[in-house]
């Protein structure tokens, strides 16, 4: 829940919670409505950050952030392939007839840290690029040999644009 706040609050959008012994939850949460029509009347989305039809693997155990990540994601173009752990991944990677061009992987996940998932993918595919998410700071995660130090890492919790941004510099890097 954490998480789904914090990427909602860096969106502009606001999250509430209304509990009540006896009658349950409700979970509320506002975004700002999206980019406005063109003159074309097509959404507006920076050219810079657009997927060009790569194959993405997210790989996140928290369903809700996989699932929003994907849905950023394929609403900017690209094609995504999601899984909640390593071997799920591996799996959906051994399926996968077309290329993987680029893994997108929570670092600390049960059953398989992403560092070991990234190893395991570039053996079987030599030609994906890798991009690291995390709640920890790049340092920490250095210092306890989870990453190696200079990989891409996306901290979290990030926005829609960051993640964009973050996938189309991994690409083209």
């Amino acid at each position: 829940m954490a998480t789904v706040y914090g990427i909602v609050t860096q969106a502009g959008g606001e999250v509430t919670l209304n509990s009540a012994v006896g009658v349950g939850t409700t979970i509320t949460v506002l975004l700002p409505a999206g980019a406005t029509p063109d003159a074309d009347g097509g959404a507006e989305r920076p050219a810079a950050t657009g997927g060009r039809g790569e194959t993405l693997l997210v790989v996140e155990d928290e369903d809700a952030l996989r699932d929003v990540a994907g849905r950023i994601l394929t609403g900017a173009g690209y094609r995504v392939l999601a899984a909640e752990g390593g071997a799920q991944a591996l799996e959906l990677a051994a399926g996968h007839d077309g290329r993987i061009d680029l893994l997108v992987s929570d670092v600390v996940m049960p059953g398989m840290l992403g560092k070991e998932l990234a190893e395991r993918l570039i053996v079987a595919r030599p030609g994906t690029r890798v991009l690291y998410m995390s709640g920890y700071a790049q340092p920490v995660l250095a210092s306890q040999g989870t990453l190696d130090p200079g990989v891409a890492l996306l901290e979290k919790p990030f926005t829609a644009a960051d993640l964009l941004v973050a996938v189309r510099r991994r690409l083209d890097g």
